[in-house]
């Protein structure tokens, strides 16, 4: 929650702006209070947004989405004017801890007290789609617990049961590690999805961990398609009812009301000890403070209780945080590529791109480039590494015709959705899967580059592999000072130094290269260090190079990019 700013408004209709609860890519989430006092989340509709047809449709779905679902396990729509600008919306202020922080702070339910809030998580499922309408992101952060029972919240991507997916070609509603099978592979979004979501939320509520474990994206989402949900050390009778929930073929999970049954519950959830004592004081205190925790209409976003940015928003790759396991080895040897060439996804203020890309012999498979970033093409040959070694840096020196580009699309731009030109010559190939992912939270001066070798840890230890990561601002960088120029961004940019692809190969581990910190220009006669992000605001272009030479012997393997 930060204050109000010079230029936000006082008042929205009724209501008295008081402070800012976050923001998204459809508009600004405030806190606000009736002339009674009732404490209120208003989302305001960005002014450019409102322009675009689309958008503005978009933005009255959610807000009959809102009022169709009326239920005692959803927040309710109070207000919302739709007709002239400025257009908004205000749902109610429900107090309570998320099911994340509840979980996170106090430690995983006891067995009893975890079925109880699954029969009731359950039963909100079940009132959802009696209105038609599908979650599609449920998990811990998006449950709040009340003192009269839990509340689902965060409707920004749900949607009736025949209505258009308003996505990108490629991409996943929901989040990594909660999102079933056939809406990572397909986008096949059901009420059976919103039941494997149950499934994994409830895992985590009894173990305290990330359902299918932590890491990239990525890999998160290859483990829940391919791999066993962890449940060591959940009691039988709930592991039995995780499992059948986490099904990798939506036809053979239960519905909610068979979930509800299996759950026998025989007392209320709110009577609960374990349940009374997450939510009595914390409750109290948000409500005298005026609102720790505020249910947040679709499309905002806000910091959580572990300073992470929380989405209420566009589909995010953001997995349940949790004790780091890294990348968790299959334990039933399933393999076989994600389906997705590429990803990408916006959580409102921060914003991630990441790749599954292929060796040469995978990436003939009709799984293109999407709209976020462009799967690696290959060179006819592959070249030799470096017999010493890689060198300790790679030269500026030459233009790049690989760029990044936000969408010109409205509804995706403020997304932040892009792609990469395509009209560069063949890249290099890659001689492995390769997860990587690049990401930038809106307003910072940094970025980060995450990458792992999709099988990292098992087998031996391929032969070396060089690589080192090109950062390209928008425009040009000044030999001399290291300062941008007004022309457009032509070079190589800032890069890191040059690395082997499979050194934490034993540890299953990932690399990680941070922008600004870990960059430099290297130029003929002259070395400067990098640009903070906020210093060019702009496309910036991310590229994997392989090096397999001197400082001027490299190829590029990966675009990707993000917007500042």
């Amino acid at each position: 929650m930060d204050d109000l700013r010079p230029q936000d408004p006082s008042r929205i209709g009724a209501y008295q702006l008081m402070a800012r609860l976050g923001a998204g890519g459809m508009g600004q989430v405030y806190l606000g209070r009736s002339p009674g006092g009732r404490l209120v989340a208003v989302k305001v509709i960005r002014d450019e947004i409102s322009e675009h047809p689309e958008s503005l449709a978009r933005f009255r779905r959610e807000a009959a989405t809102v009022e169709t679902v009326r239920s005692a396990w959803t927040a309710r729509l109070i207000e919302a004017s739709l007709d002239t600008s400025p257009y908004w919306l205000a749902t109610e202020y429900v107090p309570g801890p998320t099911l994340y922080g509840a979980v996170r702070d106090g430690g995983a339910f006891p067995p009893d007290s975890a079925r109880k809030l699954c029969a009731a998580l359950a039963e909100g499922l079940a009132a959802v789609h009696a209105h038609g309408v599908t979650h599609r992101d449920l998990k811990p952060q998006n449950v709040i617990l009340s003192p009269q029972g839990p509340q689902l919240i965060d409707f920004g991507i749900a949607r009736g049961l025949g209505q258009t997916v308003l996505t990108r070609d490629g991409t996943a509603p929901g989040t990594p590690g909660f999102a079933a099978p056939e809406v990572v592979l397909r986008n096949e979004v059901g009420p059976a999805a919103d039941v494997f979501a149950l499934g994994a939320t409830l895992a985590y509520t009894v173990t305290g961990r990330p359902p299918f474990g932590s890491g990239d994206p990525a890999t998160v989402s290859y483990r829940a398609v391919h791999e066993d949900i962890d449940l060591e050390g959940v009691h039988p009778a709930l592991a039995a009812l995780i499992e059948e929930c986490v099904a990798k073929d939506p036809a053979e999970r239960p519905d909610p009301a068979a979930v509800i049954a299996r759950c026998a519950v025989d007392s209320a959830l709110a009577g609960d000890p374990h349940y009374r004592a997450l939510t009595g004081a914390e409750a109290a205190a948000a409500v005298a403070d005026g609102a720790k925790t505020a249910v947040l209409p679709a499309g905002a976003t806000t910091r959580g209780e572990d300073g992470a940015v929380v989405s209420a928003g566009p589909p995010g790759p953001t997995p349940v945080d949790g004790p780091d396991r890294g990348a968790r080895p299959s334990r039933t040897g399933r393999r076989g590529a994600l389906g997705l060439a590429a990803v990408a996804a916006v959580l409102a203020a921060s914003a991630t791109a990441w790749l599954l890309s292929g060796p040469p012999q995978d990436r003939d498979t009709g799984a293109g480039p999407t709209d976020s970033a462009e799967a690696p093409r290959r060179s006819a040959t592959a070249s030799p590494e470096p017999a010493a070694g890689p060198p300790d840096h790679i030269v500026d020196d030459r233009t790049s015709q690989d760029r990044w580009a936000l969408s010109e699309d409205p509804v995706q731009a403020a997304q932040g959705i892009g792609s990469c030109d395509l009209s560069s010559p063949a890249m290099a190939s890659l001689p492995v899967d390769l997860q990587s992912s690049v990401s930038h939270t809106t307003g910072s001066d940094t970025a980060s580059v995450t990458m792992r070798p999709k099988d990292a840890g098992e087998g031996k230890r391929p032969a070396p592999y060089y690589v080192a990561v090109g950062v390209r601002p928008p425009h040009g960088t000044d030999p001399a000072t290291g300062r941008p120029t007004r022309s457009v961004g032509e070079g190589v940019g800032f890069t890191s130094k040059p690395v082997d692809l499979f050194s934490t190969w034993s540890s299953g581990g990932s690399l990680t290269f941070r922008y600004p910190e870990d960059f430099r220009a290297h130029f003929d006669d002259r070395t400067v260090d990098a640009v903070p992000v906020g210093d060019d605001r702009g496309d910036w272009t991310v590229v994997l190079y392989h090096v397999t030479g001197g400082p001027r012997q490299f190829t590029s393997v990966v675009c990707n990019g993000f917007h500042a």
